[in-house]
């Protein structure tokens, strides 16, 4: 690497390992400037306030950033680029309806920084490979289409036109459409959605992974074998009916801020808050909302009631004791602790699941969760007498081999209590982006039904394909072996968000040609196939005029609520256009005139795409009126209602084994996670506040036994090594920092260590990547001897 990347990295010392910053030769030494502090045990607050405006405003002006804030997340605004937390359905706060992270997702997207062509006849693609994920993603906004030659080295302008000619042309020279893939971010629109997978089916594949195939692709297979729906089943106002909320592999201080706004209401109406988690989570233990005058005042509310340190993986086993010890209670007493009634109504497979857990060993399953049998009996003891319970989980469930089971022993829970179908009570997977429930139902998916096929032949008068696509994973196998020639991605960072970063990388650059519909820079733009574009689009806070007439978009959230969309802030540049327009001038240069679809009509107003999702999603009946309510509306949900859409139209107990991770002498358990300064692969910002760590992401956190263990201490510098599959994966120098975390369980950020996430390691039934358990060897980095 040359003089002036090194000097790079040197300011901001949370570069990336040898496997990551491709195309590197040489990874440098460590310039750390990392400081360690006490992990914080109040989340949000004051610091939260200044952290929002130093972000903001440091992005744009005042008048830009205030504009921005005011209409973020309100009824007549536009929905937050960020998470999918809902919005609350009566009055929202007119101070601020949104939390830090979501002003930091607006700094991103809202900045008036821009890239221009001299900044790409300036700056090659190897010399920014050279860059962080960090530096990268703060250089601003792509202000036209750019175009990356075959052996060139620098992007280049190129017109729209041209752009959709290039790929046009690309896509029809394939011998077959499934040769080409299509991948879509949650942050994709209900309409640019809906145009897309539309678009990919009249050229002839399902090849449509998305990021949900990475992160709650396991929810949506658990919750549909057991319950007949792939959402959640609440609504927020049922969080304030409760009676028991259990919180499970979720950090809401950092992940979905909002979140705790509602568990705090939740907790003043009563309900018993219990959190289950590795580790410690800030906002889990203390909350200070900055828009009353006791978190103004600095004056915390408590949230959890009892913190349940579970071991990796360690969810199910935790579970079933509790199960367990709840059958005992069942016994003693029949038909004082489970629901007889709404057992025998409503499902199916109870006596093969009760006959499954009397077989159970209580002292093993404790011993495999980690967790104190006290700690567990307490907690059988509050959810003895109570039936209003809530479930929540993020990718600490969903990231893990036996995933599926592990959500399906969520549901099994709650059925034994009655706990689906009624106020207070049901399934709540948090997701992670702001559409990717959205996406998924509008048919962003590579398993299609039939009867959704049926619908789109119905209303176009084509053959969609039949044949199912390729899911993420399957996509990189595909590119990585010639089977699968070109990407196009709408959205997202798709290298950095994917696992096993060597491999993926070698993926891409097998192709002949990758596409990319974008904001801002981000790594894939960097490594790319024989040529590669980028199509620069609108953000959600950027205003949309198309025949000049200003156009909204809708977004579903986590509990499946439709709402409208409206960006109010002048777009950088004049040469972006939204992804809806995107798509329709796309198919416009690739398909065949006589494929009856009408792009122009979709391109004259967005109110166009809406009337034809009303006549192939259900649940959209009246869309156009319907969204442009306050607030939206809520799509139907079987659960919810109580109503399982199964095969036998009941709710279905899972039986399943409790999986041990066996570990060698010198093996350890890691799982990737976020720190508080990034959202999915965005990074805002150096430090991770709540942990107590400034300056650097390149960190292990590691128990304190297993570091005496080890011969470490805090600070030393660590190699991390994955052989699964015998295949050696390193990413190297990392710092040792101490952690409340279960022996032989270790932590670290993501994208850093993706590279150590095997490709091949999935979740049973939903083959997501296993993100939350990578089997590490940790080696004191050799240090060189000075040359004399």
């Amino acid at each position: 690497m040359g003089e002036t990347g090194l000097a790079d990295l040197k300011k901001y010392p949370d570069f990336m390992s040898e496997e990551q910053k491709i195309p590197n030769a040489e990874n440098p030494e460590i310039f750390t400037g990392l400081r360690l502090t006490k992990p914080s045990t109040v989340a949000a607050g004051i610091p939260a306030v200044l952290s929002s405006a130093r972000h903001v405003f440091g992005a744009m002006n005042m008048a830009r950033g205030l504009k921005a804030l005011f209409a973020l997340n309100q009824k007549d605004g536009y929905d937050c680029p960020g998470c999918a937390w809902p919005d609350p359905d009566d009055e929202r706060s007119g101070i601020a309806e949104y939390c830090e992270n979501g002003a930091k997702a607006i700094a991103e997207e809202a900045t008036t920084k821009m890239l221009t062509p001299e900044f790409f006849a300036k700056n090659s693609v190897a010399s920014l490979a050279d860059l962080t994920d960090y530096e990268i993603g703060k250089k601003g906004r792509i202000a036209q289409p750019m175009y990356l030659p075959k052996g060139a080295t620098h992007y280049e302008p190129i017109s729209w036109d041209d752009a959709f000619q290039k790929i046009g042309k690309a896509l029809n020279s394939l011998p077959d459409p499934d040769e080409a893939i299509f991948y879509t971010s949650g942050r994709t629109s209900n309409e640019a959605a809906y145009l897309y997978q539309l678009f990919v089916r009249a050229y002839g594949t399902n090849n449509l992974p998305d990021c949900s195939n990475m992160c709650h692709e396991s929810s949506g297979v658990a919750l549909t074998e057991s319950l007949g729906i792939g959402k959640g089943s609440v609504t927020l106002e049922d969080f304030f009916k409760a009676e028991v909320i259990i919180i499970l592999g979720q950090n809401p201080g950092t992940n979905h801020p909002r979140m705790l706004t509602a568990l705090q209401k939740a907790k003043e109406k009563g309900a018993v808050i219990i959190s289950v988690n590795p580790l410690p989570e800030t906002g889990l233990l203390g909350f200070r909302n900055p828009q009353t005058v006791k978190g103004a005042l600095g004056i915390s509310a408590s949230l959890t009631d009892i913190f349940l340190q579970v071991r990796l993986n360690g969810d199910m086993a935790l579970l079933q004791a509790l199960e367990l010890l709840l059958l005992a209670e069942e016994d003693r007493e029949p038909g004082s602790v489970f629901d007889g009634s709404f057992i025998a109504e409503h499902t199916t497979g109870y006596e093969d699941f009760i006959s499954h857990l009397r077989k159970q060993d209580l002292k093993r399953l404790v011993g495999a969760s980690g967790i104190k049998l006290e700690q567990i009996s307490e907690v059988a003891a509050i959810l003895k007498n109570k039936n209003k319970i809530i479930a929540c989980w993020a990718m600490g469930l969903t990231q893990h081999k036996n995933a599926v089971d592990t959500i399906k022993e969520v549901v099994n829970l709650l059925l034994l209590k009655g706990s689906i179908g009624k106020p207070g009570a049901g399934t709540c997977p948090v997701r992670g982006h702001s559409n990717v429930q959205g996406d998924r139902t509008m048919g962003i998916y590579e398993k299609p039904s039939a009867a959704f096929l049926d619908r789109l032949q119905s209303v176009y008068g084509f053959e969609p394909p039949r044949k199912w696509g390729y899911d993420t994973v399957e996509a990189i196998h595909a590119m990585h072996e010639g089977k699968a020639k070109i990407f196009f991605g709408m959205g997202g960072n798709f290298l950095s968000a994917t696992p096993d970063t060597q491999y993926t990388a070698e993926a891409l650059r097998r192709c002949r040609l990758t596409v990319q519909v974008s904001t801002k820079l981000n790594r894939s733009h960097l490594i790319t196939g024989e040529e590669a574009i980028i199509l620069p689009t609108l953000g959600r806070s950027d205003k949309d005029v198309v025949n000049n007439q200003v156009q909204f978009i809708s977004c579903e959230n986590s509990m499946g609520v439709v709402q409208m969309s409206k960006g109010n802030l002048k777009p950088v540049s004049e040469q972006l256009l939204s992804e809806p327009v995107i798509v329709c001038r796309l198919a416009k240069a690739t398909l065949r005139p006589d494929v009856p679809i009408n792009w122009d009509l979709y391109q004259q107003h967005y109110d166009y795409i809406r009337n034809d999702i009303e006549l192939t999603i259900p649940g959209f009946q009246d869309y156009n009126n319907k969204v442009r309510q306050p607030g939206g509306f809520y799509l139907p949900n079987g659960a919810r209602e109580g109503r399982y859409h199964t095969l036998s139209g009941k709710a279905h107990f899972n039986t399943a084994a409790v999986t041990i991770t066996e570990l060698a002498q010198d093996e350890y358990m890691m799982m990737t996670i976020r720190s508080h300064d990034q959202f999915n692969t965005t990074i805002y910002g150096l430090h991770d506040r709540y942990r107590g760590v400034y300056n650097e992401r390149r960190v292990i956190f590691m128990n304190e036994a297993d570091m005496k263990r080890e011969a470490l201490a805090s600070g030393d510098l660590v190699d991390l090594y994955n052989y699964f599959e015998g295949v050696e994966r390193v990413a190297k120098k990392f710092i040792v920092v101490p952690f409340n975390i279960p022996e032989r369980c270790t932590a670290t950020y993501f994208p850093e260590t993706n590279v150590l996430v095997p490709i091949n390691s999935t979740a049973d039934k939903s083959n997501t990547p296993t993100s939350k358990m990578v089997i590490l060897n940790i080696r004191r980095h050799p240090v060189q001897e000075p040359a004399i």
